[in-house]
């Protein structure tokens, strides 16, 4: 299949075949990083790697794939919260909220990420990035569109809110 006036789609497929295979997995944890949920990181994912594959001639010109997908991603998951808004329907009562308890090892990743989920996106995004995804300050500049030292302030910030979660102070002190 041809995109973009290219020439030879059939090896532009295969290669891009061979890129979807090799990045699937780690396309996945970062869409998990960003959203908190599986599922939707599968999506992610997903709508990740079809506009790349929509635009492969271009995606391959720019000389690094695998930020040019990681950018789609996080787009695309600004863009999740603009496109869709969910409804509340406000009730008198709150709903149970089940206890975290110390003694499963599950626990501590669940607590991780409901502190993760509740930062602000773009202090989120910048610590899964910096520290979940292991890229470098300038790395995550470059996938966020935003300076070094946004990425240096908002992770910092970020980690200084996770430090005062109560779920997490714990694991966190020396």
């Amino acid at each position: 299949m041809k995109r973009d006036g290219e020439v030879g789609g059939a090896s532009a497929d295969t290669e891009f075949t061979e890129f979807m295979q090799g990045r699937w997995a780690q396309l996945v944890r970062l869409g998990y990083g960003l959203t908190g949920d599986q599922h939707l990181a599968e999506d992610l994912a997903q709508t990740a790697l079809a506009r790349a594959y929509a635009s492969w001639s271009r995606v391959r010109r720019t000389g690094n794939p695998d930020a040019y997908v990681r950018r789609i991603m996080v787009n695309a998951n600004s863009s999740r919260f603009r496109k869709r808004r969910v409804t509340e329907r406000l009730t008198g009562d709150l709903p149970e909220m089940a206890e975290i308890g110390r003694d499963d090892p599950g626990d501590d990743r669940a607590a991780l990420m409901t502190a993760l989920m509740a930062l602000p996106y773009g202090q989120r995004a910048a610590v899964v990035l910096r520290y979940w995804m292991d890229m470098s300050e300038t790395e995550a500049a470059a996938v966020l569109g935003c300076s070094v030292g946004n990425v240096k302030s908002q992770a910092s910030r970020a980690l200084a809110k996770l430090r005062l979660t109560e779920g997490l102070a714990e694991g966190m002190k020396p």
